[in-house]
């Protein structure tokens, strides 16, 4: 009787680590299954698009005049299909007020309504379902039509350096000022910049026939604030919005 109840101790034990035995070892992944990279591919990342209309630095006189206002046209916007995208976000820009449109596409077109005789920037966002990767485009800068516009303000000046939110250390004692203008006329004639510590400056460092200042003194724990009038021949005028920057 004892024999027996060895024997069966021991076809008990052979069989619970029969059960417990796995092919895979301490992997419960079903073979075959890769850990899920066969069943759950990678999206790959989209591309930035193209832009195609409205044209950089260039009037657009192709909306379509809104019947209720006539203060207000609707734009076709324009780009290439980017790669690997499957929608996109169209950006619009009033650069005199800073404030933005945002339209959603899954075409490379887009019908936005924005004011007449007025700057804009606009770029497009490519999305990709899938993920949350996107990639934008290069910036556009236009002037939408108006009525019996004969000479268009120059566009506000863009920051080249300092770049926005810039950091230096606390051994600089000048920085060099340095913008971009641009004119659909191509008849800017002057720039002027006020500089100064407070977020809205009022200090002018003088007029300037160029678009850079050189040497202007800076103190360290500071942080400086810039913004650049543009006229033009006709006196047409455009105010860039307040740049920044800071000395540690």
């Amino acid at each position: 009787m004892r024999l027996l109840n060895i024997f069966s101790i021991l076809l008990l034990s052979l069989f619970v680590l029969g059960g417990c035995s796995s092919s895979g070892g301490d992997d419960d992944t079903p073979p075959g299954n890769g850990g899920g990279d066969d069943d759950n591919p990678s999206i790959p990342d989209p591309s930035a698009a193209t832009l195609v209309f409205p044209e950089d630095n260039t009037e657009c006189n192709t909306g379509i005049v809104d019947p209720g206002n006539a203060s207000l046209s609707t734009v076709t916007f324009e780009w290439n299909a980017a790669s690997n995208a499957d929608s996109y976000t169209v950006t619009v820009t009033n650069l005199n007020t800073n404030n933005s449109i945002f339209t959603n596409s899954s075409t490379t077109e887009a019908d936005i309504t924005i004011e007449r005789g007025t700057p804009y920037s606009w770029f497009v966002t490519s999305r990709a379902q899938g993920t949350t990767t996107t990639a934008d485009s290069a910036i556009f800068r236009f002037y939408n039509e108006g009525p019996g516009i004969e000479n268009y303000a120059p566009f506000p000046a863009e920051a080249i350096r300092p770049g926005r939110g810039e950091n230096f250390s606390s051994s600089t004692n000048n920085v060099d000022l340095e913008w971009a203008g641009a004119d659909i006329d191509d008849d800017i004639e002057e720039y002027e910049v006020f500089f100064g510590t407070a977020p809205e400056p009022t200090n002018s460092l003088g007029i300037q026939a160029t678009n850079s200042i050189s040497d202007v003194a800076v103190s360290d724990a500071t942080v400086y604030y810039w913004q650049v009038i543009t006229r033009d021949s006709f006196g047409n005028s455009s105010t860039s919005e307040i740049f920044s920057f800071r000395i540690n």
